[in-house]
């Protein structure tokens, strides 16, 4: 599969998620993040108009990809899950995909909190899933043993921090020893 790009958009309009696979093209000098930031925007609008009624898929709307892209999206309470994908991907097993992503990310109640007190696990999430445009793996079990073990993985680094910090008083500027550093994170 042959994802261009990833964007979660809340029903303002608001990026709370980009990530661009293959670059955007436009006639001009302009930078690339201003390109990106108009696809977006693009994106948005698109999307926003269109009825839950309607399907969740549009071919040729994003012209700074070509005309061979399409998008699918997912409308969860408020944001849009959106991917940009090479039309001769599966329609249903793109919608699949974001609901693979939105399992795994394990949203209590798919809100905008989530994405961005947690963004480093949900790029890690996505990381999993996608690839340099590449779908990687589908399997919602690989993906949350992956997630589980990078929990674990930060939750062990986090206490040798700690122990570290607590065994090392004298490493304290005088500071945080006058305000009864007790450890924790030094950050």
């Amino acid at each position: 599969m042959v994802v261009k790009g990833i964007v979660i958009v809340n029903n303002m309009g608001t990026c709370r998620i980009a990530k661009f696979y293959e670059p955007v093209h436009t006639e001009g000098e302009e930078q690339p993040e201003v390109i990106q930031q108009l696809v977006v925007r693009k994106i948005y609008n698109q999307i926003c108009s269109r009825p839950d009624s309607f399907c969740n898929y549009l071919e040729g709307a994003i012209p700074q990809w070509g005309a061979d892209t399409k998008l699918i999206y997912r409308h969860y309470a408020t944001l849009y899950f959106v991917f940009a994908v090479s039309h001769l991907e599966s329609d249903l097993g793109i919608l699949d995909l974001i609901q693979v992503f939105v399992e795994a990310r394990c949203f209590e109640n798919v809100c905008e909190l989530d994405l961005i007190f947690h963004s480093d696990r949900v790029h890690y999430i996505l990381d999993e899933i996608v690839m340099a445009g590449m779908v990687l793996d589908t399997n919602i079990n690989n993906v949350l043993k992956a997630t589980r073990d990078m929990t674990k993985l930060h939750q062990k680094s986090l206490s040798k921090l700690n122990d570290l910090v607590q065994s090392s008083p004298s490493r304290l500027s005088p500071s945080q020893r006058a305000a009864g550093h007790q450890g924790g994170s030094p950050f």
